[in-house]
Order: structure tokens, then C-alpha cells, then sequence
């Protein structure tokens, strides 16, 4: 992404390289740095791998090999393909693994933890834990009325300002250092040829699939939900039934909205780690 953009990551800094996996369609963008278990971490609709800055080099340096990947139509990802989607990026993340040699941990953030939901239920060989950040496991109650509203928003001509306008919003509570740059960097990402239009039909993605595997996966989940996050009417009772049905542990988040990761490091690095060891070594 340095190369369309002035922001740049601490990987970025230190030299971690942008890799592509081709698929049907198009390359997806990703990077792999450190040395152990597989870890795979994935961001939510319209973010980008960058939403992971502060976990990365945490967990790196707790002994794991992470791999951050980008959406379709989303970062150094191309915005050439015929499908957007939880199903879509979940064969993404299951081919990533293969390439890279699992099993792995799949981290994944609001849509990326339907994603991994359903790489989890359709691969248990390769999946062995569940991170699910300010996750989006199964569709919220909109109307008709709330869903023309949505599709007109992000629909493709003015995707970018709404991006820009309603992203503050996602981050209730503490906010990143660098958010300013930060949100400039997401928007401007999204305002390159071709990506408005792939992010407006990833808009449209629905969650149902990812519901209707809940209760195919049998592997160690840990849910990390903001005690602020804007996205769910009660975020702890959201959290608390995804984790009952998946047999799972829930943090919650102080002060923090939908992106924990970067809103508080200081607690969800911690949190992340210490589940990590837990899973891998039970695995």
C-alpha cells in the first residue's frame, strides 16, 4: 500500500513485503512475517490489513508467523473479481492457508470473522481457533426501508464520502494515534478506480451462510468485542451468544468501538496472545 499512499505501517517500516495469491478472478494481497505457528488475521468490510498495526508485531513477537491479507476489491488485493463476500473471502483465507502450510489461527475483524466462521467449519484440518473481533457472524434486523437506505449510500459513486463520513463513527470511544492518517489512508484507498464499485458489492455481502455454520465448529473461539461498538444495539449480548454458541470465551472491551484492535492495544494484544497459547497448544 506505501506505494499508492503516504501512510506506512511498523511492518511496512521494517521492510515486510506486499505478497500475492492468485485466485479465479484476480491476486489477493497479503504479507507474512515471523516464525511459528500460523497465525492469519483478517479485516472487516472496508478496512484494510493495516487495521491490524499495533497486533501484528505483538504477536510476532510472542513466537507466531502471521499473515495479514486484504479483502477483494480491498488494499493490495485486486478489485477485478466477479463476487464479493463472507463465502468469497473464506476460500480466499482457506487457499492462503494451504499456501503458506497450516493449520493456522484465523483472526478475523466484524465480516473477516464470518470468514472465518465458515473457514473454520468448512476446513477443520487447516483452522484450529477462532478469533472473532466486533464480529459479524449473522445478519442484523434492518428493514426495507433501512436496506434501500444502505444500498444507496454505498453504492458506488458516492461509496467513498460515506465511508468517510460514517467510519468515525465505527470508532466510539478511544481512538487510534494515528486515526486521522489512518481514516485518509482507508478512504483514499477506496477512492482508486475500481474499488468503489467492488467495495459497494462487498456492501452487499450477507451473513446468513456464516450463521448457518455456528454450529459446525468445534474449535477453540475467543470473541473480543467493544463495550462501545456502534454496529450492535448490545454489543455484550451479541458477544456473549456468539460465544455460547460456539462453546467460546468473550473479552470485552472498555472504552472501544469496533476496532479494538487498534482503539486498545493495551488490552486486545494481551487478550489475543493469551488465548493463542491456549488454542495452538491444544490443538
Amino acid at each position: 500500500m506505501a506505494k499508492y499512499f503516504s501512510f506506512m505501517t511498523t511492518d511496512q517500516a521494517v521492510g515486510v513485503q506486499t505478497r500475492y495469491l492468485v485466485r479465479s478472478g484476480g491476486r489477493i494481497g497479503y504479507d507474512v512475517a515471523g516464525t511459528g505457528p500460523l497465525v492469519v488475521v483478517v479485516p472487516g468490510m472496508g478496512d484494510l490489513r493495516a487495521g491490524y498495526r499495533f497486533l501484528t508485531p505483538a504477536l510476532r513477537e510472542a513466537g507466531y508467523r502471521v499473515a495479514s491479507t486484504d479483502l477483494r476489491g480491498h488494499g493490495d488485493s485486486d478489485a477485478t473479481f466477479s463476487s464479493y463476500g463472507d463465502v468469497e473471502t473464506a476460500g480466499d483465507v482457506v487457499a492462503l492457508i494451504e499456501e503458506l502450510g497450516g493449520p493456522a489461527v484465523v483472526i478475523g475483524n466484524s465480516m473477516g470473522a464470518g470468514c472465518a466462521v465458515l473457514a473454520a467449519a468448512e476446513r477443520p484440518d487447516l483452522v484450529n481457533g477462532m478469533v472473532l473481533v466486533g464480529p459479524f457472524v449473522r445478519d442484523g434486523k434492518m428493514s426495507a426501508t433501512q436496506r434501500i437506505l444502505l444500498r444507496v449510500a454505498m453504492a458506488r459513486p458516492w461509496a467513498a464520502m460515506s465511508w468517510k463520513m460514517y467510519l468515525p463513527k465505527l470508532y466510539a470511544g478511544r481512538r487510534p494515534v494515528d486515526f486521522d492518517e489512518y481514516a485518509r489512508f482507508v478512504v483514499a484507498s477506496v477512492r482508486r478506480p475500481g474499488y468503489a464499485k467492488a467495495f459497494s458489492l462487498t456492501t452487499r455481502t450477507s451473513h446468513d451462510p456464516a450463521e448457518a455454520r455456528l454450529a459446525d465448529v468445534s474449535v477453540p473461539s475467543l470473541v473480543v468485542m467493544g463495550e462501545l461498538d456502534p454496529d450492535f444495539p448490545d454489543p455484550r449480548a451479541e458477544a456473549q451468544w456468539i460465544a455460547d454458541t460456539l462453546d467460546g470465551e468473550v473479552v470485552m472491551v472498555p472504552d472501544a468501538g469496533h476496532y479494538p484492535q487498534s482503539q486498545r492495544p493495551d488490552v486486545t494484544n494481551g487478550a489475543v496472545v493469551q488465548f493463542l497459547k491456549g488454542a495452538v497448544m491444544n490443538a
